[in-house]
C-alpha cells in the first residue's frame, strides 16, 4: 500500500458527488423505473415508454448504469435486484419520495455549509416549531417505509399485549407505534407532535387502520404533559435534533411519563464511538450543524450514559434492518 501511487481520482469523482440523488430524482419523476419494471428495455424504449427525450433518457440510462442501479447488456437496460425493490413506484418499499426532499430543501440548505461551519450557526433551524413544523409535515410521509419495516421488528421484541399502552414522541408519520399497534390490537397509542404534523400522522394511522386507537397531544415535547402509565415509549430520530441538553431533559420527562417496568425506544443514526463512521451518521451530524441550533449525533455510550443517568437500566442495541441498531432500556419494575 505505501507504494500505491497517490492520483486525483477519488477527488475528481467527488466533484459531481452531488448527482447521484438528482439523477435519482430525474429517473423517478421521469418514471425511468416504472417503465423498466415490466422487463429490460432499450433508451428508445424507455423514452416512448415515460415520454421524455430520447437523449436525456440515453444520457440518465448510462449514468445510471455506472453507479449500478441499472444493468446494460447490448444496448438493453435493466434493474437491479435493489432498484427493483426501492425505486419502482408502486413497491411497498418505495424509497425514492424522499429524494425530492433532497433536492429541493436539503441542497439548497447544504449549499451553506461554509458559512454553518464558520459560524457553529444553522442555515435554517428546523428544531423550532415556527420554521420546524412545516418543514417536517412535507415529508414525514415519506420517511414511512424507510423505518417501517424496523418498526415490524420492534413489535416482535416487545409484550406488549393485554390493553398496554404506548406513548410516540415526535411521532411524524407514526410509523413507530403504528407497527406496535399492528401487531398487538388492543394497544392504545399518545402521539405527541406539532399541531402541524399531527394531521400527516392522523392520516397514515387510518389507512394503516388503527387510528381508532390514537389520541393526539400537540405542543413542545418539553411543555406539554404527557401523562403517566406507559408501558413503551418511542423516540423516533428525535434526540440528533434537540441536542444534549434538550434529549437529557426529554429522557427524564419519558422516565417519568413510563410504568415501572416501561421501555424506551431509541432509534437514531449512531456513530462508532471513535466518531470515525460509519460516514452517514457522520453526514447527519454536519446535517444537523445546517439545520438546528445545537442538534448533533450521538454514540451508543453517549446515550447510554444519559440513559443511566437519569435512572434507566438494562441499556441495549436491538438488532434491525437499517442504518444502526435500535436503543431499548426499562424503567426498573
Amino acid at each position: 500500500m505505501a507504494d500505491k501511487p497517490v492520483t486525483p481520482e477519488r477527488i475528481m469523482q467527488f466533484w459531481f458527488s452531488f448527482a447521484p440523488p438528482l439523477m435519482l430524482e430525474a429517473a423517478i419523476e421521469n418514471r425511468v423505473f416504472d417503465a423498466l419494471d415490466s422487463g429490460p428495455k432499450t433508451a428508445e424504449q424507455v423514452a416512448a415508454a415515460t415520454g421524455a427525450s430520447l437523449r436525456g433518457v440515453r444520457m440518465l440510462l448510462d449514468a445510471l448504469t455506472s453507479i449500478e442501479m441499472l444493468t446494460k447488456k447490448s444496448g438493453t437496460y435493466a434493474l437491479t435486484p435493489e432498484s427493483a425493490t426501492f425505486l419502482v413506484s408502486t413497491k411497498p418499499a418505495f424509497r425514492g419520495a424522499m429524494f425530492r426532499h433532497v433536492s429541493r430543501s436539503i441542497i439548497p440548505d447544504w449549499l451553506k455549509l461554509t458559512d454553518a461551519v464558520r459560524t457553529g450557526k444553522p442555515a435554517l433551524s428546523v428544531n423550532q416549531e415556527g420554521t420546524g413544523a412545516e418543514f417536517f409535515a412535507q415529508f414525514v410521509e415519506d420517511l414511512f417505509a424507510n423505518n417501517y419495516l424496523t418498526a415490524q421488528k420492534l413489535a416482535e421484541a416487545l409484550p406488549l399485549a393485554g390493553g398496554k399502552r404506548a406513548l410516540d414522541i415526535a411521532a411524524g408519520s407514526g410509523v413507530w407505534s403504528i407497527g406496535l399497534a399492528e401487531k398487538w390490537r388492543d394497544l392504545q397509542v399518545t402521539v405527541v407532535d406539532w399541531p402541524p404534523v399531527i394531521p400527516v400522522c392522523q392520516r397514515v394511522a387510518k389507512r394503516h387502520g388503527v387510528g381508532d386507537r390514537y389520541r393526539y397531544i400537540p405542543g413542545d415535547l418539553l411543555a406539554v404533559d404527557y401523562g403517566t402509565g406507559y408501558h413503551v415509549a418511542t423516540l423516533g430520530h428525535i434526540l440528533h435534533s434537540e441536542g444534549e441538553k434538550r434529549s437529557r431533559e426529554l429522557l427524564r420527562k419519558v422516565f417519568g411519563a413510563l410504568a415501572p417496568g416501561g421501555t424506551v425506544v431509541i432509534a437514531e443514526m449512531v456513530p462508532n464511538e471513535e466518531r470515525t463512521g460509519p460516514p452517514f451518521a457522520l453526514f447527519f451530524a454536519l446535517n444537523m450543524l445546517i439545520h438546528t441550533d445545537a442538534g448533533d449525533t450521538f454514540t451508543f455510550a453517549e446515550m447510554k450514559s444519559w440513559l443511566e443517568q437519569v435512572g434507566f437500566a438494562k441499556v441495549r442495541p436491538l438488532d434491525v434492518p437499517g442504518p444502526a441498531p435500535l436503543i431499548l432500556a426499562d424503567k426498573p419494575a
